[in-house]
């Protein structure tokens, strides 16, 4: 079956892959959309450590249950609409005993540890499929990477009590944004492109700071005062873990998705200071994935803007290459099989 591989550096084709066989537990799903996340980006450009060339990328899935193997719940049938649940978790280190098996000591993420749903098939425990009827699987692309910006704002224990600023609006940070504003808090986007920070206010964002010209990261004028109690790095670069700690309001929580490439320092008297909470925030947890699914059944979603590109896989190849030359400027890639 046709597959898409990274091979190393800027090397990227169309690969001929065997079937996989199922098994007890199993279920087969039909891709019809995958999207390419920055994950993949990074792997492409050769900046990311965890992978292990070659692998096939993709995580971010949208695709028809094909068959179902024995030991499968009747709920799960050939022909339902489904996403899935990239990550794995091994149930015995610290994070897995805790509840919280989106931060497995030892979780491989599909397209990063181990190879990824970029290819016609592919066969998953059946715990890792989840349904979603209402929606089609072009849609379905886009719930894993909204669920992670959900999941920070679960970490960030949002209530509508909170001022939120959300640093970087891709379509992680989107996610952050549409969550925020689903738990009643006042949202700030911040980022360094127009087009993005008019669809976050498109998307709940009370305030938009382009922090590229504003010397200021905070909104200012009538009706506006104080600091953030909530502040969601997004972005992953030095001056936006350093933005967080500044700009968030005494006694808050600052949560980081990002990668920063390069160590960050910080001045540490904030910390003590403002007695912050800093908290990580991965992947995602099941009830993330369902909490997106249910915000994009209501139809009020602009699908349509977050999509920046389909491609065939024989198409990927220069997709990701403009993608690398202009990163700034795309929210999703999806490939269509």
């Amino acid at each position: 079956m046709k597959a898409i591989q990274i091979t190393g550096e800027r090397q990227i084709q169309v690969v001929d892959v065997p079937e996989q066989e199922m098994k007890a537990g199993d279920v087969k799903v039909r891709l019809q959309y995958v999207g390419f996340c920055g994950s993949d980006l990074n792997t492409y450009l050769g900046r990311n450590p965890m992978v292990k060339m070659p692998v096939i990328p993709g995580h971010e899935v949208g695709a028809v249950i094909e068959a179902v193997g024995s030991d499968v719940p009747e709920h799960l049938q050939p022909g339902m609409v489904v996403t899935v649940n990239p990550y794995t978790a091994c149930g015995k280190c610290a994070s897995c005993r805790n509840r919280r098996p989106n931060a497995c000591q030892h979780n491989e993420t599909l397209g990063v540890q181990r190879n990824g749903a970029m290819r016609e098939t592919i066969v998953l425990p059946w715990e890792k499929i989840i349904p979603a009827e209402q929606l089609t699987p072009k849609v379905c692309a886009l719930v894993e990477p909204m669920s992670v910006g959900f999941h920070a704002v679960d970490r960030a224990q949002v209530t509508d009590n909170d001022v939120v600023m959300v640093i970087g609006c891709g379509m992680v940070g989107m996610g952050a944004v549409v969550r925020a504003v689903l738990r009643g808090a006042t949202v700030i986007a911040a980022d360094i492109d127009d087009e993005k920070l008019a669809l976050a206010r498109e998307m709940g964002a009370t305030y938009a700071v382009n922090t590229l010209r504003s010397p200021n990261p905070l909104p200012s004028g009538e009706g506006w005062g104080g600091a953030p109690s909530v502040v969601i790095e997004a972005v992953g670069s030095v001056p936006t873990y350093q933005m967080a700690i500044d700009v968030v309001d005494f006694t808050g929580r600052v949560v980081c998705i990002g990668y920063a490439k390069t160590e960050v320092s910080f001045q540490t008297k904030y910390f003590v200071q403002k007695e912050l909470d800093i908290r990580g925030s991965r992947n995602a947890l099941p009830q993330d994935f369902r909490a997106v699914i249910r915000y994009l059944e209501r139809g009020t979603c602009p699908i349509d803007r977050l999509i920046s590109r389909v491609v065939s896989p024989e198409e990927a190849p220069q997709a990701m290459e403009e993608w690398a030359a202009a990163p700034g400027k795309v929210f999703r890639i999806l490939t269509k099989f």
